[in-house]
């Protein structure tokens, strides 16, 4: 879908406020009237609605009526002059930081959104990228971990219990099913918090403790 529109719009105060309503019912799950959506971005209602009819017209996939509310279904791709500087700094910071203190399926992934990122930037904006001068000061060494911590984030994402086999402080072996709900990265340790079956309760768990894993159906 072509978006150039978005650029040629005169004045660029309209572009801009369409770029603004698209990230307004981006946030909302459930529909918003046009009334809310109006009084958001300081415009009439009838101005609202003309905004909806032309992303509409573009290929966004709003849905709705008036005195009912609009919602925004998946699909429509936001411009990458959305990004401000400032944006694209913390971006680089922010996977600089997984790349060298996350696991490594994760330092991967985000190596490889920032290079997806870069290639769909203007060249200014690719050049600040490439040469960001934020940088990831050295941090404690991070204790080697014996399992695949993506298992982890997976059994998270699916909501499925997990099996894991797990040496405390005094090495001392046990067996626990939990149900993962969060993975903590740490400075200096990686932490998985769960609900125990045993326990009745929720635990914390260092993940460089954890020895083997399986993820249950």
């Amino acid at each position: 879908m072509n978006l150039t529109f978005l650029t040629e719009i005169s004045p660029m105060s309209r572009a801009q406020r369409l770029l603004t309503l698209i990230q307004i019912l981006r946030r909302h799950r459930f529909a918003v009237t046009g009334t809310s959506l109006a009084e958001e971005l300081g415009i009439s209602v009838r101005t609202l609605y003309r905004d909806i009819a032309t992303l509409q017209e573009q290929g966004a996939n709003i849905e709705g009526e008036p005195g009912i509310g609009y919602v925004l279904w998946p699909g429509f791709m936001l411009p990458p002059l959305m990004f401000s500087k400032e944006e694209i700094e913390a971006l680089v910071l922010g996977a600089r930081w997984v790349a060298d203190r996350g696991d490594e399926r994760l330092g991967a992934a985000a190596r490889s959104a920032v290079s997806k990122i870069a290639a769909v930037l203007p060249g200014d904006l690719r050049e600040m990228l490439d040469a960001s001068a934020l940088l990831i000061g050295p941090g404690k060494t991070i204790p080697t971990v014996a399992v695949d911590l993506s298992e982890l984030r997976l059994a998270i994402r699916a909501e499925h219990k997990v099996t894991i086999h797990y040496r405390d402080l005094k090495d001392r072996e046990t067996k626990r099913t939990v149900w993962p709900f969060a993975l903590g990265y740490f400075d200096h340790v990686r932490i998985l918090i769960a609900w125990c079956e045993f326990r009745q309760g929720f635990r914390h768990f260092r993940t460089d403790r954890i020895f083997a894993l399986s993820v249950e159906d």
